[in-house]
């Protein structure tokens, strides 16, 4: 199971709730640059209910749909938490205004930190050309949110380690889960370079999410003694969770030929992959070239990922959230995500329609792999 990081196929119902009416992150980016995906399209994507690309295919060979979201929120850890069969049921809180003083007060208190910087909602990349240069000369971290429930703490990597960073932002952590608090994702942001024109964010990232999550697929899988092994962020996301072995990458391409090993050797049970930079690279920085473009490099690898696969193997490509990149925001964005699901054993050419759950996706996988199944989602093997 792949998933594109916010590659939206449309906004939901409820998206003007988020500020989110007219968002479409595949059909904004195929207006804009006409990208070539044949792999993708012949797996279903442009035939999906609502794309409107009149670049159709005329022989699909894999399954296609989409999925609405029932959690309340936008952000990856919701998202993948209802693909693996959670949905999260009271969102989490947001600071559009910053964070209030008396939760810096005791961040500070509490990590040892004798200053901090900014504070607010801002684009990482862009808080870094105007405060970067500041904290190098004080070593206060950048303290900034998003629309997103966030406590992103961005320092150089040569004023505060990437280890002590790390450490900063576990206590960070455990002090946000208090109810009052209630934020979803402490963020470690490393970043390097030696003036504001060069600095530069480094692939040492590292997410922290709340643990107020329930069962998901991944114990399940756990429990029955199937293989879990997560590729990028996955192990952030379900904070370790129900993984036997975790992968760290380094982008898009490391992700997709870590996820090409790791099919290689044949495992039992699932090979569970996050591509980040969809989401990490373009989609908050608006930059629709640079999505199409990884979007093109994806879908080029799919036949040499496709061909390693064994005759009983099933690959489904998904999404977590939509962060179209055409729109004035940087933030996520309320959007179906694609369904597509190809294996030798399975039906070609068939829609499955619009799923009203994410976690339609868990309750295929678990009975795919003999599993019981969780109390959220409906199966869409019968259709396959």
């Amino acid at each position: 199971m792949i998933v594109l990081d916010s590659f939206g196929v449309g906004e939901l119902p409820d998206a003007d709730k988020y500020g989110d009416c007219g968002s479409n992150t595949l059909c904004h980016i195929y207006e804009k640059t006409h990208m070539r995906l044949p792999n993708l399209k012949k797996l279903g994507l442009y035939q999906i209910e609502g794309i409107d690309i009149p670049e159709k295919e005329r022989e699909i060979i894999g399954c296609y749909g989409k999925a609405k979201e029932q959690s309340a929120g936008k952000n990856s850890p919701v998202g993948h938490w209802e693909i693996a069969g959670y949905i999260t049921k009271d969102p989490f809180t947001t600071y559009p205004n910053g964070f209030p003083k008396e939760m810096i007060e005791e961040f500070m208190k509490k990590t040892g930190v004798k200053g901090t910087l900014y504070n607010g909602v801002g684009s990482g990349t862009e808080l870094l050309k105007q405060y970067g240069e500041e904290h190098m000369k004080t070593g206060y971290p950048i303290i900034y949110t998003s629309a997103d429930s966030v406590f992103q703490i961005a320092a150089h990597e040569d004023i505060i380690s990437v280890e002590e960073l790390y450490r900063i932002c576990k206590i960070t952590r455990e002090m946000l889960n208090q109810p009052k608090y209630n934020i979803g994702t402490v963020i470690a942001r490393p970043f390097i370079g030696d003036s504001a024109e060069n600095f530069t964010r480094t692939y040492h990232r590292k997410d922290y999410e709340s643990e107020m999550f329930g069962r998901t697929m991944l114990d399940v899988l756990k429990e029955n003694k199937k293989e879990v092994i997560a590729i990028g962020k996955i192990q952030d996301l379900f904070s370790g969770r129900g993984i036997t072995r975790a992968i760290h990458t380094e982008g898009n391409e490391d992700g997709i030929q870590k996820t090409i090993e790791e099919i290689k050797k044949d495992s039992e049970g699932l090979i569970f992959t996050n591509l980040v930079d969809f989401d990490m690279l373009y989609g908050h920085r608006n930059n629709v070239e640079g999505y199409a473009k990884a979007l093109e490099y994806f879908d080029s690898k799919l036949p040499e990922l496709m061909n390693e696969m064994n005759q009983d193997d099933l690959l489904i490509i998904t999404a977590d959230h939509g962060n179209d990149p055409t729109t004035p925001s940087t933030d996520h964005d309320r959007e179906y995500i694609p369904i597509l699901v190809y294996g030798e054993q399975i039906k070609k050419n068939v829609n499955l329609g619009v799923r009203e759950t994410y976690a339609d996706i868990s309750a295929t996988v678990l009975e795919m792999l003999g599993c019981s199944k969780l109390e959220t989602g409906s199966s869409f093997k019968q259709s396959l």
